[in-house]
């Protein structure tokens, strides 16, 4: 067989190049900023262009249910390995970072075209984007850990990325509080908080691994699963619950769930566009991908105890940050708001024992992905035009700016959950897996879908009374007097169509990316309802029998 570096098959060497090729980018684009920063972003829209092709490669693959599984030696004197993973779940979170990070960076040549630091900013981009490819393509949890420490320093550099410190710079009026918390400080505060919340996670998150490594001698998921001594042993001494809530944490903290939420509106209040377009359409949707790839594969006998417990959290995320989003006068935490609510779908999915349910999760995690970058991204276009976030300052821009409010309509209506659209269809799909499962009692069924029943009535009210203040009523004459508003420009209408254009198809036929994942999925509630088959239930479940084979 032939082989190209390091021994690796020259057939497997694209599951390699999708995290290494970001990695080589943020390395030569420092040197080629020193002779053309015009270059930078060519090199990074090049690299991020052939990351994202090598991950659509795998497509047939996936479709297949086949895997690829590639390990080289990595430190020979302790026998640890390297090596890639990639089935039909890690295949499709890739191509959506792939896909949505190329856009990105697309958009990012017009919009930093000019910044002083635009070489440190295509570093961090593709640090970011290599990053979180090495999260989902690694094979142990010792990459992952370096992937997430990767992605959260990234996530600290480019929220704080102008880092202007002086008093006139400042964000929000001095004095001002809301429930007894400041809404005045510096630029750099948003993306401190946000490295401090998340390092909490990450310590809780590397905890949890050193102690599964304790018991099973080995950092490799198919080691893992393929010999569960370990589990037993941990089991009998009850450390699978501790490890569970370690991981749990960790995973909670990077996806800004209720209670470690609150880093994720600030950082997108002060973040650059193509930032919060990172942050919710990628970031965000790491805590779902570790929650099913750690807590469901690695130790279902825990997941049985919790899963209650994390679709009672699902429900409170979409409740509380509905109601918070309905409140916020600032455009970009009321969207930051709304995403944390929807990620709450993602939540009661991964809680339920149903393949629907779990694979509703999985689609939910892809359609807002897209429908949250097309978001955020239409946030900063329209910043760009208004030079405000604040929706009472803006007003009856719609007669100016029609194409941009169409953009707009489409996009809000993708993110209700309007028929014909991707969410829609996983949300309906969430519901349903966990409605119709028997395995939890019927009354905490419907009480459940009940409360998150109100955070879907909740949403279309306030997503459309933001596009009424912003293109409807009577116009801002200062507004209108001091800036020039202009309408959508070629290039933002690409970025935003190619992200509808999937929403749209996922909305109108999701079987074609269902389908990728299915046997992903089908293996994952095969091993979570193992330990409920063992009449091991969890509160609020009811007798469960297992089918004979």
């Amino acid at each position: 067989m032939a082989y190209d570096f390091f021994g690796i098959p020259v057939s497997e060497l694209n599951v390699w190049l999708i995290w290494i090729l970001p990695f080589a980018a943020a390395m030569i684009i420092p040197a080629v900023g020193k002779f053309s920063k015009l270059t930078t972003g060519r090199v990074a829209v090049a690299f991020a262009a052939m990351s994202a092709i090598s991950a659509a490669t795998l497509f047939p693959m996936a479709l297949q249910a086949h895997e690829i599984h590639h390990q080289i030696m990595w430190i020979d004197a302790i026998g640890l390995k390297a090596g890639v993973l990639a089935d039909p779940l890690s295949v499709i979170m890739s191509n959506v970072v792939g896909w949505i990070s190329f856009l990105i960076m697309c958009y990012s040549t017009g919009y930093m075209k000019g910044d002083k630091d635009i070489t440190r900013f295509w570093f961090w981009m593709m640090f970011f984007i290599g990053s979180m490819q090495l999260i989902i393509l690694s094979d142990n949890l010792l990459q992952v850990f370096f992937g997430w420490e990767g992605v959260g320093l990234a996530s600290y550099a480019l929220i704080s990325f102008w880092y202007r410190d002086k008093k006139k710079d400042h964000v929000g009026q001095e004095g001002r509080t809301a429930l007894g918390i400041m809404e005045y400080f510096s630029p750099t505060h948003a993306g401190m908080k946000a490295f401090i919340m998340t390092k909490v996670g990450d310590v809780m998150m590397l905890s949890g691994m050193l102690l599964l490594f304790m018991y099973a001698g080995t950092f490799g998921f198919r080691e893992l699963i393929g010999d569960t001594a370990w589990a037993v042993e941990m089991s009998a001494q009850g450390m699978l619950v501790p490890a569970f809530v370690l991981l749990f944490g960790g995973a909670m903290g990077k996806s800004a769930q209720f209670p470690f939420h609150t880093w994720l509106p600030d950082a997108h209040g002060e973040a650059t566009a193509p930032v919060h377009m990172l942050l919710a359409g990628i970031l965000l949707k790491m805590g779902g991908y570790a929650l099913l790839r750690f807590n469901c594969q690695l130790l279902p006998e825990a997941h049985a105890v919790f899963a209650p417990l994390l679709i009672v959290l699902g429900a409170i995320n979409i409740i509380y940050a509905a109601l918070t989003s309905f409140a916020q006068r600032n455009l970009k935490k009321k969207i930051a708001y709304s995403s944390i609510s929807h990620m709450g779908f993602v939540l009661i999915g991964i809680g339920s024992y149903s393949a629907l349910g779990t694979s509703g999760a999985m689609l939910q995690m892809i359609s807002h992905g897209l429908i949250g970058a097309s978001l955020f991204f239409l946030v900063g276009a329209t910043y760009d035009r208004t030079h405000t976030l604040q929706l009472n300052e803006m007003g009856g821009v719609g007669q100016n700016m029609r194409v941009m409010f169409a953009l707009w309509t489409m996009c809000s209506m993708a993110s209700l959950a309007l028929p014909g659209m991707s969410g829609f269809v996983s949300e309906l799909m969430v519901f349903a897996g966990f409605a119709t499962d028997s395995m939890y009692a019927l009354p905490f069924r419907i009480g459940l879908c009940a409360i998150a029943a109100i955070g879907v009535i909740l949403t279309p009210i306030y997503l459309l009374s933001m596009l009424r203040e912003i293109f409807y009523g009577n116009p801002n004459k200062e507004l209108v007097s001091h800036t020039n508003l202009v309408d959508a420009e070629p290039r933002e209408v690409y970025v935003v169509s190619a992200l509808l254009v999937p929403i749209i198809a996922i909305g109108l036929y999701p079987k074609f990316m269902t389908d990728v994942y299915k046997s992903s999925i089908d293996a994952l509630v095969a091993r979570d309802s193992a330990p409920l088959i063992r009449d091991k239930a969890a509160p609020f479940t009811v007798r469960y029998t297992a089918p004979t084979v």
